[in-house]
């Protein structure tokens, strides 16, 4: 009978422990996968409130006139460039119609998109029937686009135009993408790059991709 009592205490106490292990595993697990949750998070909602800042791509705007033309911005604020546009009649060679390119530093100082830089957007329409063209930046870190450009904060940015039909004007635009508390990013695009604007060029891992793999894992093992 003390056998059958000890044989049957056995079995009830290898059970809970195996309970007990089964209940830590999938705690754990639930652990992982909240810290997870809370990176992915914490990467793709850096600011909950994206400001807009508008810019009028015109030799009208006195802006560009008075010194440097900046403006500060945050990760996943907004850049709206709106182009000239004419409502009333005009001749051609007097509408301003423009390329804009974004180039880096000495392509900024010399006005000179051919110094290390590219076509981002063109103002081409300035009688379009529903109100100035306007292109859109987004100033993020990661973006899925082949056409999408990836900012670093503490960085300049540098937008110019191609000259209006006189050549005698050069519109240009400088950005300031403000630095953050968080933890140190990947360096901006090569090109980019330069004395003025030199920051850590330590390359983390993209959390995303991380997370990603983890989760993978963490799947896996369940």
């Amino acid at each position: 009978m003390k056998l059958l009592d000890s044989l049957s205490s056995r079995r009830i106490w290898t059970r809970a422990k195996e309970k007990i292990r089964i209940l830590m595993e999938r705690s754990g697990r639930l652990l992982l996968l909240g810290l997870l949750l809370r990176v992915c998070s914490a990467v793709t909602d850096d600011r909950l409130i994206s400001d807009r800042y508008a810019v009028y791509w015109n030799s009208s705007n006195p802006r560009f006139f008075r010194g440097e033309y900046t403006v500060e911005v945050a990760i996943n604020d907004y850049l709206d460039v709106y182009c000239p546009h004419y409502e009333w009649a005009e001749s051609d060679e007097r509408m301003e119609q423009y390329v804009l390119y974004m180039v880096n530093y000495d392509g900024y100082t010399t006005c000179d998109h051919h110094r290390k830089g590219f076509k981002r957007w063109e103002c081409n329409r300035p009688r379009s029937t529903g109100g100035p063209l306007k292109f859109s930046e987004k100033f993020q870190l990661f973006t899925p686009f082949s056409l999408g450009f990836e900012f670093r904060p503490g960085h300049e940015y540098y937008y110019i135009s191609s000259p209006d039909p006189t050549g005698d004007v050069c519109l240009k635009l400088k950005i300031y993408v403000k630095p953050t508390n968080d933890s140190v990013y990947e360096s901006p695009e090569p090109f980019l790059t330069d004395d003025t604007t030199a920051g850590c060029s330590l390359a983390l891992p993209r959390l995303p991709l991380l997370s990603a793999m983890l989760l993978v894992l963490l799947l896996a093992s369940s």
